[in-house]
């Protein structure tokens, strides 16, 4: 039990921002510095810490994100519960602009990220990651969501793309076969890199866009500022509900796996 992580994404602003500053020297970690200060806030009457995931200013590429210094310093905060909160392309027809989804599958299709933590070790080590979610972090954000009247999708996947640039319609078409729900730009390695160092790690992503040849024309960032300010209070509504639950839980993450145990390798 302990200290619950909000890693916020684009379109947040209207998330918490100007919190107290915990502790400067955490942001400098053994990976380098991390995106932004941890802030302390108080939800519901507990303590959350916040990370900015693109910096305070919103001034770091989905590609150019230190995935490891920020899960490395909230592991050292003592965080054990980490909700991530990202903004997404819809691309079936449950996906909608302002659509909330709690996903609970992950498509990989990033390149060139720093992806582990298991480097220069010993012996090899490997995290199962058949369900990339914290199963009982995602049933209590879906019971929250339940609780303070919020419609959510409480299952789909997520397709994470390299970015900085939107998908062409092929390409969504493409992860539409591949099973895709949403797609997003963030959501690996961190939740990889979160189950190595054993976190609860899941994420509520709003829908803010249809995704490249799923909508009518082009896409606005007067639409999508639209839809992030009415979403981010939803969002803020689930943690308000969530937060004390999740302080509470208490999470089997699996284990390793090392070299010896009968596993593929």
């Amino acid at each position: 039990m302990g200290t619950v992580g909000v890693i916020s994404g684009s379109g947040f602003s209207r998330l918490p921002s100007s919190g107290e500053l915990y502790s400067p020297s955490i942001n400098l970690t053994p990976y380098g510095p991390t995106s932004a200060s941890l802030r302390r806030h108080r939800l519901a009457g507990k303590q959350i810490l916040v990370l900015a995931r693109h910096g305070p200013r919103h001034t770091i590429a989905p590609h150019e994100i230190n995935y490891r210094a920020n899960i490395w310093a909230l592991k050292t905060a003592q965080i054990n519960v980490v909700i991530s909160l990202v903004t997404v392309g819809g691309i079936g027809n449950r996906f909608g602009p302002g659509t909330i989804v709690i996903p609970e599958q992950i498509l990989d299709y990033t390149y060139n990220r720093e992806q582990t933590f298991f480097q220069n070790q010993a012996a090899v080590s490997h995290i199962d990651f058949t369900f990339p979610y914290c199963e009982e972090l995602r049933g209590v954000l879906i019971h929250s969501a339940a609780e303070a009247s919020i419609d959510v999708v409480d299952t789909g996947t997520y397709a994470a793309t390299q970015g900085p640039r939107l998908e062409t319609g092929a390409e969504v078409n493409r992860l539409e076969r591949d099973g895709a729900d949403i797609v997003g730009m963030t959501g690996m390695p961190e939740a990889a890199l979160a189950r190595e160092l054993g976190l609860c790690y899941a994420c509520m992503a709003l829908v803010v866009n249809h995704a490249a040849g799923r909508g009518q024309g082009v896409v606005t960032g007067s639409e999508i500022e639209n839809v992030c300010a009415q979403g981010t209070a939803r969002l803020l509504d689930i943690l308000t509900v969530a937060v004390p639950k999740a302080e509470q839980l208490r999470f089997n993450l699996p284990e390793p796996i090392k070299p010896g145990s009968g596993r593929h390798a």
